[in-house]
């Protein structure tokens, strides 16, 4: 059974659509990938697809979600791309290493400005997703 992450941001429509998405292309098997939202929008941003397909990257099935669509005792490593504390959201009984990596927010801004998130996403998950050692699947949520 691959690892599971599950990267979170404030509304599931940009950065942390942009990370599963990623994940997905650049780990291929290593990595099951899911992302959520602290206060879902229901939507992403078409902005948000434009900037993957440039690169290829698959987008079918993408869509804006909550975090309670997940158990996240499932997950070994959940990534909070916000910048927004989880404290107040996440039980001492989710089992999960969680690591902040508060990355730039595009949303409502240009298409350049999306480019340079997902580049900056991208930098994240080839260095601590794809190119680190799969995590055991429950870490104590530090």
């Amino acid at each position: 059974m691959k690892p599971k992450v599950l990267f979170i941001c404030l509304g599931n429509s940009c950065r942390s659509i942009m990370a599963e998405a990623l994940t997905r292309h650049r780990c291929g098997e290593g990595w099951a990938a899911a992302s959520a939202g602290i206060n879902p929008l229901g939507w992403v941003a078409p902005e948000t697809l434009a900037v993957l397909d440039e690169l290829g990257v698959d987008t079918a099935g993408l869509r804006s979600k909550g975090l309670d669509e997940f158990d996240l005792a499932e997950f070994g490593l959940l990534v909070n791309l916000s910048g927004h504390s989880l404290e107040r959201r996440l039980s001492p009984g989710d089992f999960a290493r969680v690591i902040h990596r508060p990355m730039p927010d595009p949303f409502g801004g240009s298409l350049e400005r999306y480019r340079l998130s997902r580049e900056a996403i991208d930098g994240l998950i080839r260095r601590e997703i794809c190119g680190a050692e799969p995590l055991p699947l429950k870490f104590p949520v530090t």
